[in-house]
């Protein structure tokens, strides 16, 4: 067990760590929660250039509401809670905050104009979002230069329009936003993409963009969709991965003979347990099978996770460091790359840069491999989205005395007991709770 000898820690045993490493230490780290804040409800993490206060590592949380789910797009974050509100922040230049202007937005504000509605999904690309609700409307707002607001034209909005298209069809399942393309998942396993096509990456072959929601189909149902800066990919419910879109650097993990027709959905071969999710970044694809995670494409920032010397997988690999079935969640940002596991803890690996891997203030570095991010040790980690230059985290207090949970062999190192727990954390200076 490498290092982790030295400390009579067992593969089980580690759940001790949370115990002995002076936890204390959260406590008055959090101490904000404890000012009329139960923290039941979970609170908003967010690391890198979020555009959120002063871009250091914040969290908030909402009165009298609960976040739901988290979406970010190139520099900008939605964030739908569980009353069905819409909250956006970030850069706002193309009108994709849809709050009727283009004036950078600091602070989680609320879509007045889709108040009469409650909100379900959200998705947000470069510089575009879609907004889902429970009436079956689909909305976007934002950039749409290659007709990825599905509105039948290529102006820009800077306001939620209706999709009308999918009043006829629906209901919805899942949204996702790429540069300028758009993707989304019916309930019944059709798939509907729009937008940019120049790379094949709304799967359409030749035809250079779509100004309307297009089917997309290899004759199976699908259960995922991705869609990443330029190349997407999605699973069907027999668990089998496809690709498309820009075909250099690996990132659509094809033959060579497959990369040809790249312009249409291509199955990847080289997976053998079904898979169950995928995500992808700007470079590089991560697919999620029962048991492990596999990843292809660029790793220079080490987004891959296959270790300092690998700048790109051109096929599929796996992602050694956890145990068979731990990992969850597997999340792509453009240059980073994010999972959460079984017991709620948060890896992150890649681009460091603006410390948007969520590893401490002063912690900067690219990482090459999953680390476990130790702010969260006392919370379960719900969800996490990555953007261009940013992620963000929903996350829960652990209760007191709760689950054990089981870190991996090479989470315990020696530098991991050595450096004192504030400076793992990195400090977070700011605290915000919304009204």
């Amino acid at each position: 067990g490498g290092h982790g000898g030295h400390y009579g820690i067992r593969r089980t045993g580690l759940q001790h760590i949370s115990l002995k490493l002076g936890i204390s230490n959260f406590h008055t780290f959090f101490q904000c929660f404890d000012e009329g804040f139960t923290g039941e409800s979970g609170a908003v993490f967010t690391f890198g250039k979020s555009k959120f206060a002063d871009n250091a590592p914040s969290k908030f949380w909402l009165k009298n509401d609960v976040p739901l789910r988290i979406a970010c797009g190139d520099e900008h974050t939605a964030l739908v809670t569980e009353n069905g509100k819409l909250f956006m922040f970030g850069s706002n230049n193309w009108g994709q905050l849809g709050l009727g202007t283009k004036a950078t937005v600091n602070k989680p504000t609320c879509v007045k104009a889709l108040k009469s509605e409650r909100v379900k999904l959200a998705a947000c690309g470069r510089t575009h979002t879609l907004v889902y609700t429970s009436r079956g409307n689909l909305y976007a707002s934002g950039g749409n230069n290659e007709g990825q607001l599905g509105l039948g034209d290529c102006d820009d909005r800077t306001s939620f329009h209706l999709v009308d298209f999918f009043s006829k069809h629906g209901p919805v399942k899942m949204l996702s936003a790429g540069s300028n393309t758009s993707a989304a998942l019916m309930q019944d396993g059709r798939l509907y993409m729009w937008g940019d096509n120049s790379e094949g990456q709304i799967g359409l072959g030749k035809e250079s963009n779509a100004l309307t929601p297009r089917e997309v189909s290899v004759g199976k149902r699908v259960s995922w969709v991705s869609c990443g800066y330029y190349h997407s990919a999605f699973v069907t419910v027999d668990g089998a991965l496809f690709t498309f879109g820009e075909k250099d650097s690996g990132k659509l993990g094809l033959s060579k003979e497959k990369l040809a027709n790249h312009k249409v959905p291509q199955q990847v071969t080289g997976i053998s347990d079904k898979v169950v999710q995928v995500s992808c970044g700007g470079g590089h694809t991560v697919a999620l099978t029962e048991h492990e995670v596999y990843s292809f494409g660029l790793g220079q920032f080490g987004q891959l996770g296959h270790g300092t010397f690998i700048f790109e997988s051109r096929l599929p690999r796996v992602v050694e460091h956890f145990r068979r079935g731990r990992v969850k969640r597997v999340e792509c940002g453009e240059n980073h790359t994010a999972l959460i596991t079984d017991s709620g803890l948060l890896y992150t690996f890649g681009d460091g840069r603006h410390g948007k891997l969520g590893l401490g203030e002063e912690n900067f570095t690219n990482q090459f491999k999953p680390t476990l991010c130790p702010r969260f040790l006392d919370y379960h980690v719900h969800s996490v989205t990555c953007g261009g230059c940013h992620m963000l985290v929903l996350a829960k207090p652990r209760p007191e005395g709760s689950e054990e949970f089981i870190l991996e062999e090479e989470d315990v190192t020696e530098d991991y007991f050595e450096k004192s727990y504030t400076e793992l954390l990195g400090d977070t200076a700011t605290d915000y709770k919304l009204d």
